[in-house]
């Protein structure tokens, strides 16, 4: 067992880039007033977008290798130290409420307009994988239950999902194992921050990523899941006869003769991003010793919860007299609440850069007044899939805007395989005019009274 507070530092564990992390940092910064100027940097890869694969490859997993969690030190993970590390950021002072649960860009616009905290379910770690191959999943569960066996052993209030998705990780997939780990319990730090930074009576609202996925129980503590739903890719098309996967695994330096997935034969179960039950039960439990109210949004899919934000978003700056007609496109780490609400912005975030996001973002403007002005910041995932949007798409969707239509270039040059840092996000933002003054916070009540009147006829749940 870790003793308390000896483990190794939460910037350590949790995996770099991870939309938890980056979400943490930005509103933590967003509720100091401050942008993102400070977050990412520009991986190597970058620096070799016109190289040919092999050497893509290659650099990639070397990169991800000097981040990545050894062996021994799976032993000395303390998720108790992480969610003090999360908790810390924030600024120390009473807010009226707090967000919490599954990671979702919109989450953190929505508790900046709300001018309180969010912090996640869970975190995701990378650990090496010596002789790893993107191919083998089998091998890949196999390596994965000696790592989560060490994990679990110090800490029991995690489950550890695994994921092996060659689609949204690819050459990584075969370098490191990708461990979602989600508590099962309210952590302590997370007790201690809404007993003493929540003023009394100050609701809590829970945000759980409905989608589920076939997984399979390979022990106590720990599952395994074979790709993930933001590939953008059905579970079918990781069987071994699928066309698309083939694709992948050429991409990613795979054979797809060699694909052997394990069986899963029970129905599917929570994706990685959901949240554990007895969290949930936690949270309710904790809310109701203290007089406070517990909310819940369950969205099916994140574009739901987004297009519920961008109107909201919107709803919320005309009543304090803006046009709201300025839209921003955002996409995975790309995004900065702060410019967005220095500038007046109605934000529209989505997870990732596969074509099933992108039609939804055009599916919503179409349905949407129009906006006078659309700027769009696609983040090259760095890997290739027959999932991705390509430019022309991306395209499409500036095409919206009356007057201005803007698709970042720095983002597009060496799109999908460069990398782009979080920070490019404030830099496109910084440029937008300021509308000053920003509008009162916003209520939970007519918050929620919003996003039920937008959300429902997504499937968005506001309980």
């Amino acid at each position: 067992m870790t003793a308390d507070g000896a483990g190794l530092a939460g910037d350590r564990v949790v995996a770099v880039g991870s939309t938890a992390r980056v979400l943490v940092a930005a509103t933590a910064r967003a509720l100091r007033g401050t942008d993102c100027a400070d977050l990412g940097h520009t991986g190597p890869v970058s620096r070799f977008a016109g190289t040919p694969e092999p050497v893509r490859r290659a650099v990639s997993a070397r990169a991800a290798g000097r981040v990545a969690l050894t062996v021994g030190q799976a032993a000395e993970v303390d998720a108790g130290r992480v969610a003090r590390w999360f908790a810390e950021q924030y600024p120390c002072r009473r807010y009226p409420g707090i967000l919490i649960g599954s990671p979702h860009g919109a989450a953190a616009h929505l508790a900046v307009a709300l001018g309180v905290p969010w912090l996640p379910a869970g975190f995701e770690m990378i650990a090496h994988w010596p002789q790893g191959a993107v191919d083998r999943p089998q091998a890949a569960l196999d390596h994965g239950a000696g790592l989560a066996g060490r994990l679990l052993a110090g800490n029991p209030d995690l489950h550890l999902r695994q994921v092996h998705c060659p689609a949204s990780r690819g050459a990584l997939a075969g370098a490191t194992v990708l461990l979602a780990a989600r508590w099962r319990r309210l952590p302590a730090a997370y007790r201690r921050f809404l007993s003493e930074r929540l003023a009394p009576g100050a609701p809590v609202l829970l945000l759980r990523d409905g989608r589920t996925w076939p997984v399979l129980g390979a022990a106590d503590g720990h599952s395994f899941q074979v790709g993930c739903p933001g590939s953008g890719l059905d579970p079918v098309d990781f069987h071994p006869d699928s066309h698309a996967l083939r694709q992948v695994l050429r991409s990613a330096g795979g054979n797809g003769a060699r694909w052997e997935p394990p069986e899963v034969c029970a129905p599917p179960a929570a994706a990685e991003h959901g949240v554990e039950s007895g969290f949930e039960l936690d949270v309710r439990q904790w809310a109701s010793r203290h007089d406070s109210r517990m909310h819940r949004l369950l969205f099916p899919a994140p574009e739901v919860l987004s297009a519920a934000v961008a109107d909201l978003y919107r709803h919320w700056l005309r009543g304090a007299g803006k046009t709201g007609d300025r839209l921003v496109v955002e996409c995975g780490r790309l995004l900065d609440p702060w410019q967005v609400l220095r500038a007046g912005l109605v934000p529209y975030w989505c997870e990732n850069a596969t074509r099933r996001n992108v039609e939804q973002v055009e599916w919503w403007l179409a349905g949407s007044d129009p906006f006078s002005s659309v700027d769009v910041l696609p983040e090259p995932p760095g890997v290739r899939s027959p999932a991705l949007a390509g430019l022309p798409q991306w395209l499409a969707v500036a095409g919206f805007g009356r007057r201005r239509r803007a698709l970042d270039r720095t983002c597009a040059r060496g799109y999908p395989v460069a990398s782009v840092p979080t920070r490019r996000a404030t830099e496109v933002l910084r440029a937008q005019p300021c509308d000053l003054p920003t509008p009162a916070p916003l209520g939970m009540a007519d918050t929620l009274a919003v996003l039920r009147d937008s959300g429902t006829r997504g499937g968005l749940l506001v309980g």
